[in-house]
């Protein structure tokens, strides 16, 4: 891709992956704010001002790392963590699964709000209306992208939250003590074995198969549901 490509495609993911990385964590913010622990809200994380969330490598490093490395076809980002302290909510198994579906939760509201722009698109015209179109289309993709993702039940991961607060206090322990090689094992599956399955002439796409996938899936569902399929 020469400059004027990248810039172009980087107008096109920017603020659809900002919005949906920020407003993700600053959601989980406020759920645990209203459900008794006011960490998050005594750090100015409760708030929708996307800045607040901004991490420098997650939030603006990463997505053009793979934007660039991906040819312009995939970006990808995360904003900082909101503290939260479990302890501090009224019931903390109840209220854990909460908080850990309120950033999953926003961004599906997200993606359907950005699909039902879709039907504003005709009002623009020229570059603009190309522009505006695809900003629409990123935005409901990360958007679902981030909720499938963050849905796995692996902590640290909303999702392994969630199987947390619902197992059997046995399996819950031990899903739990997984947290520490959470991370590592989502980096190993995303770049490690399609590294792989590349150098051995196989198809070892697991990321598209667990997320992918689903989101492809979710993104016909939402189009369906306000009207433009």
């Amino acid at each position: 891709m020469d400059i004027s490509t990248i810039a172009y495609t980087v107008s096109v993911w920017a603020i659809p992956v900002l919005l949906a990385v920020t407003l993700h964590e600053a959601a989980h913010g406020w759920a645990a704010w209203r459900l008794g622990d006011d960490t998050a809200y005594r750090l100015g994380r409760v708030t929708f001002n996307p800045f607040r969330h901004i991490d420098p490598f997650g939030t603006i490093l990463l997505p053009i790392m793979l934007l660039l490395a991906s040819g312009g076809r995939m970006m990808f980002g995360f904003a900082k963590p909101v503290p939260v302290n479990f302890r501090g909510l009224t019931r903390p198994r109840r209220d854990m699964v909460l908080v850990a579906i309120a950033g999953p939760a926003i961004n599906l509201l997200l993606a359907v709000f950005a699909a039902a722009l879709f039907h504003t698109v005709p009002l623009t015209s020229g570059a603009l209306r190309e522009w505006y179109g695809l900003n629409l289309q990123a935005a409901v993709w990360i958007n679902l992208l981030l909720a499938v993702f963050n849905m796995l039940p692996l902590p640290p991961l909303d999702g392994g939250r969630v199987a947390v607060g619902l197992l059997p206090w046995r399996l819950a322990v031990r899903l739990a003590r997984l947290e520490r090689a959470g991370i590592p094992i989502i980096l190993a599956v995303v770049f490690v074995v399609p590294w792989i399955g590349n150098a051995v002439g196989m198809d070892l796409n697991v990321f598209w198969w667990l997320v992918g996938m689903p989101t492809s899936f979710l993104e016909s569902v939402i189009f369906r549901l306000v009207g433009l399929q």
